[in-house]
């Protein structure tokens, strides 16, 4: 039946029941946690049963929200390889430089494994149809995946329906995934807090009725990050639970780095790995840095950031809605924010395909770009662990 407790807010501590449908804390404007029974969990599950299992994020089912596992969808996504950079590492006078890449998921991005997770829940949950604003990849997993469902629900006479909004000028690959796999895709003029918007005014047509649209954006309900977490229990697992010294993860909306750094916790509560952290490096575009300003200037929160733009689509964020867990993140734990331009991301790019024949998207290219920074700035010693986090296919933007 699953080992999740409930869901608490991380700021005001107020508890929210994991057996109905829940959004944020609304006191707070924060996102809320899942909460599990760790104790349990350590007396009945070991390192080595999970390693034994089916390849993919469902394995560690004990550490995941479902409760049960008819209600499960999956595309294979999860268990990515973490790639050693020889070449790029030699370059940088580097000798432990790695990349995870999460091109490897289904829809080539790591927001499948969100939306496997989030999805399979809130179906588990009774909701049929669902709402996002996205800046692309994200859209395309939610569609996938509401097809995907379709194998789960075809015997009882019900369809998950997703409604997409996203920016006119989001990628073609993603704008053809959510065609494709029959989602409802709305273009909308702007970017993506544009889109949300108007998501959210359509939304009001349903309200109160049976067809109400459930939001899937991120930080609005509590399970994709769920999904992302698996991201730093699979890192933890490849790196033999002796995490590395640095990560650098292309940050939007956040998700991803909240996540792993809340497996990081929840292992540490297993016994699992000792209480050393990585430093968490955020990476953020030039043209759309909320979180780095923030950071830089000691602030808690972001504004908002004016005339948002940059080549890489899913780090114009102009406010992540989870400003207060990533700078705190950063700040627990040593770490930076960074900035790229898009000129040194299509150098970075050029470098990981050249060098060690990775085609990463912008925002994983930006990584690279930023650990140049790190490097002239000695912010990195040559004998430090470090992972860099390529977050799509740079296929999705041709």
């Amino acid at each position: 039946m699953g080992f999740m407790i409930e869901l608490i807010c991380p700021f005001c501590s107020q508890t929210f029941s994991a057996e109905a449908v829940q959004t944020y804390c609304h006191s707070c404007e924060s996102p809320i946690l899942a909460c599990y029974d760790l104790k349990s969990i350590a007396q009945s599950l070991t390192p080595e049963m999970v390693r034994k299992r089916e390849r993919g994020i469902w394995r560690w089912e004990e550490l995941l929200p479902l409760r049960e596992k008819q209600w499960r969808i999956s595309l294979g996504e999860g268990d990515t390889p973490l790639l050693p950079l020889p070449r790029v590492g030699e370059k940088l006078g580097l000798i432990n430089l790695y990349l995870k890449d999460e091109a490897q998921n289904p829809t080539a991005c790591f927001k499948a494994r969100g939306m496997a997770v989030s999805l399979s829940r809130h179906l588990e949950l009774g909701v049929r149809h669902f709402r996002l604003a996205t800046a692309g990849n994200a859209g395309g997993a939610l569609a996938a995946y509401a097809a995907r469902a379709g194998s789960i629900l075809k015997g009882k006479n019900e369809t998950c329906h997703a409604h997409i909004y996203m920016p006119r000028n989001a990628p073609l690959a993603n704008r053809l995934e959510v065609q494709l796999s029959g989602a409802d895709l709305h273009l909308v003029d702007g970017l993506i807090s544009d889109a949300a918007h108007q998501a959210g005014q359509d939304a009001q047509l349903y309200e109160g009725t049976s067809q109400s649209w459930f939001d899937l954006s991120t930080f609005k309900e509590p399970y994709r990050v769920e999904g992302k977490k698996t991201m730093g229990l699979e890192l933890a697992e490849q790196f033999d639970y002796h995490l590395p010294d640095v990560i650098l993860y292309p940050t939007g909306g956040g998700t991803g780095l909240v996540g792993m750094w809340k497996a990081f916790d929840e292992l540490e509560q297993l016994g699992w790995i000792d209480g050393k952290r990585p430093r968490m490096i955020s990476v953020q575009a030039s043209g759309c840095a909320p979180i780095v300003q923030a950071f830089q200037e000691g602030a808690a929160r972001t504004q908002p950031w004016q005339n948002a733009h940059t080549l890489a689509s899913g780090l114009c964020v102009p406010k992540p809605f989870a400003d207060r867990l990533i700078l705190s993140i950063l700040r627990q734990s040593g770490g930076a924010a960074l900035t790229a331009d898009d000129e040194q991301i299509q150098l970075a790019q050029q470098e990981l395909a050249q060098l060690e024949g990775i085609f990463a998207a912008p925002e994983g290219a930006a990584t690279l770009a930023a650990l140049k920074t790190m490097v002239a700035n000695q912010m990195v010693s040559p004998e430090e662990k470090v992972v860099l986090f390529n977050t799509a296919s740079g296929v999705k933007y041709i």
